[in-house]
């Protein structure tokens, strides 16, 4: 179901999702052609569907870092949310820092077993404009060694959003081993909606990219994850 979004998102919502890449130019190619993405720079590149933000590409200041997708939870109050993060056994990655020309302030952290997020407190730019619909977020899963450190952890910090009365979650989590091999670490997977999870990984594969999982079934679609042109991962939903 289509979504625009002008309002901000409650605290622990993904709200917000980027790609550090090493080449912008083949991401906007690749991104733009499999989800029909336009682009807009503003500080980053804005990618855009209807004219909606709906994520962000950002080139890579350091080669050591990874080529990834990071998924970003909203906060009202990211001191208090990082502080609560420390005191719940995560770890800051990078401490809160004004981002881009919307006044909202990001920070990178980890949960206890060291899979990575960020924390967004919104300025003038709330994050997705638009969800919920082809060529746009969809889910986040996280992958953990241990699901009931994950529950009591993402519990703790997002209660209401992940357990309380009239929430609508975005968020699983899942032991690694269900779909990866056990030595991979803990780690958050971005899914973006599709219409047509198989048209979807032809294109992936015509445009560079390769499938990492074939298609496999969920409680919330079929997916598939796949790497873009460069490396990042990120997996495609098609909704039941």
């Amino acid at each position: 179901m289509a979504e625009n979004r002008a309002s901000g998102y409650a605290e622990g919502v993904p709200c917000w999702v980027d790609a550090q890449l090493p080449d912008i130019d083949a991401g906007r190619r690749f991104y733009g052609e499999l989800f029909g993405w336009t682009f807009e720079e503003r500080g980053a590149l804005y990618a855009l569907k209807d004219g909606e933000p709906v994520a962000a590409l950002v080139p890579k200041t350091d080669g050591r870092m990874p080529t990834v997708w990071t998924v970003y939870f909203a906060t009202p109050d990211i001191g208090g949310l990082v502080r609560r993060i420390r005191e719940a056994g995560g770890q800051i990655v990078t401490a809160p820092v004004p981002a881009g020309p919307d006044e909202e302030t990001t920070a990178l952290v980890t949960d206890p077993e060291g899979a990575v997020f960020g924390l967004w407190q919104a300025g003038t730019h709330p994050g997705f404009g638009r969800r919920h619909e082809p060529g746009t977020f969809a889910w986040a899963e996280l992958y953990a060694r241990d699901t009931e450190v994950a529950n009591a952890f993402y519990g703790g910090l997002f209660h209401d959003a992940l357990f309380g009365q009239d929430a609508e979650p975005d968020f699983g989590r899942a032991p690694v081993a269900d779909v990866f091999p056990a030595v991979m670490p803990p780690h958050f997977l971005v899914h973006f909606g599709v219409e047509d999870c198989e048209g979807a990984l032809a294109a992936v594969r015509r445009l560079g990219g390769r499938v990492q999982v074939p298609p496999f079934e969920t409680s919330y679609g079929t997916v598939a994850v796949v790497t873009d042109n460069q490396g990042a991962s990120f997996a495609l939903l098609q909704r039941s």
